[in-house]
């Protein structure tokens, strides 16, 4: 009879301690969506943002160039009206950093400077920030069909003669 309550302790003992041996189905779970997260390249979007003229069945490119085409359209309109002063020729390229984010708004991050520019035109980069955030609707860019907010930079090349 005692080995039987021995025989009995111990089954008891690894039947507790038994389910520290196999990973539960959370930790499998956890295991396997860690593994897909590793997948994933965060620096790439499944969709880029969309204006109401593109067309969201497009492909990747298709949309990519739908969105540059439509926003570089809209800011060369704004800059248009836009008088240039310059006493001497001007020969540069200004990147303008913007953020897309996860509802579709528009924020300017960063307008690069070019000091004869900006001495002569002060106003410049107030007009291309009101240019960026008067853009049309946006949708925002999806990642996994998630709405992300998305990084953007553009050039401005400014040329102008004497």
């Amino acid at each position: 009879m005692k080995s039987w309550t021995v025989c009995g302790l111990c089954m008891l003992v690894l039947g507790l301690g038994s389910c520290e041996w196999f990973p539960s189905q959370q930790a499998r779970t956890r295991q396997l969506v860690d593994a897909e997260m590793q997948t994933i390249d965060w620096n790439q979007l499944d969709q880029f943002p969309l204006f109401d003229a593109c067309d969201e069945t497009a492909s990747r490119l298709g949309q990519q160039e739908c969105f540059q085409n439509t926003l570089t359209l809209h800011l060369s309109m704004a800059l248009q009206d836009f008088e240039f002063r310059s006493e001497n020729a001007l020969h540069d390229t200004l990147y303008v950093d913007f953020l897309v984010d996860n509802k579709g708004g528009v924020s300017v991050l960063k307008i690069g400077e070019n000091l004869a520019l900006a001495a002569e035109n002060p106003e410049f980069k107030n007009i291309v920030a009101r240019s960026l955030r008067s853009l049309p609707r946006l949708e925002p860019a999806l990642k996994r069909g998630i709405p992300v907010a998305a990084q953007f930079r553009i050039p401005l090349v400014l040329k102008t003669d004497e």
